[in-house]
């Protein structure tokens, strides 16, 4: 266990070194903080921008807070997914390609830990960035367009956070044996793509997909229950989780 904690500490230090700890929250962040207030300036920025007769008046209802959180989920559900994914893409094969990886395993390193180690910080990361992401939004939200229940933040956050998890453990899973981090890349946004599109089209049966996550958090922030299908998808993405991780720990042979 000491080992692992090395492990763990070597890779922060790492992500320190060349500042993920800084841009990845700050870009989830900014994220946030767009959604609320383009909604409530719409208006004002379309009068301003359009070139409509003199007099036109422009009516653009105004979301309501849960609208405007959802909105900000589905930021995260792309452009946020697209910053994770090319954060990490590296985060085996480029070690192995500078040689670090054997520098590494030539100690008394068992390759398990050295996985799941990266694995844990790249997820602590996102994790935090996500819930900074969407404390901002709910802020500025709250104080824009109307007060939300802040434990409704917390509970969707959540949920959608394992679908996150599960993105990111097939991102590691990719590293362990593709050498190309861009084809790391392509990969697993392929898989969230296709993933997110299928369960939109054939929802009926796709109501396993882990997908179906994130529109169970986007149903929690609009109408304050949750709708659609829950706990097959939660047990079948933490399932599907645990198994693509145990497969990148056991990969060893193959490096």
């Amino acid at each position: 266990m000491k080992k692992w904690f090395v492990l763990h500490r070597k890779e922060w230090l790492e992500m320190t070194r060349n500042y993920k700890v800084i841009w990845i929250p700050l870009i989830f962040v900014l994220f946030g903080l767009m959604q609320p207030i383009t909604s409530y300036y719409m208006p004002e920025i379309l009068k301003n921008a359009s070139n409509l007769p003199e007099g036109s008046v422009i009516e653009i209802p105004m979301p309501t807070s849960g609208e405007v959180l959802a909105q900000t989920l589905g930021q995260f559900n792309q452009m946020g997914i697209l910053v994770l994914v090319l954060a990490f893409m590296g985060i085996v094969s480029s070690e192995r390609k500078s040689g670090m990886l054997k520098a590494i395993l030539v100690k008394p390193v068992r390759f398990s830990s050295y996985i799941t180690a990266k694995w844990m910080s790249a997820v602590l990361l996102s994790v935090g960035a996500i819930f900074l992401g969407m404390l901002a939004s709910w802020y500025y939200t709250v104080l824009l367009i109307g007060d939300y229940p802040f434990m409704n933040i917390v509970k969707g956050t959540s949920l959608y956070l394992i679908w996150i998890m599960f993105l990111l453990t097939f991102t590691v899973f990719l590293s362990t044996f593709l050498k190309s981090s861009g084809f790391v890349a392509a990969f697993t946004l392929l898989l969230s793509i296709l993933l997110t599109l299928l369960t939109s089209l054939f929802e009926k049966y796709m109501e396993w997909s882990p997908a179906q996550l994130t529109n169970a958090a986007a149903s929690l922030f609009i109408s304050g229950k949750l709708e659609g299908p829950l706990m097959l998808p939660l047990i079948t993405t933490v399932i599907l989780t645990a198994l693509i991780l145990y497969l990148a720990a056991t990969r060893k042979s193959s490096l």
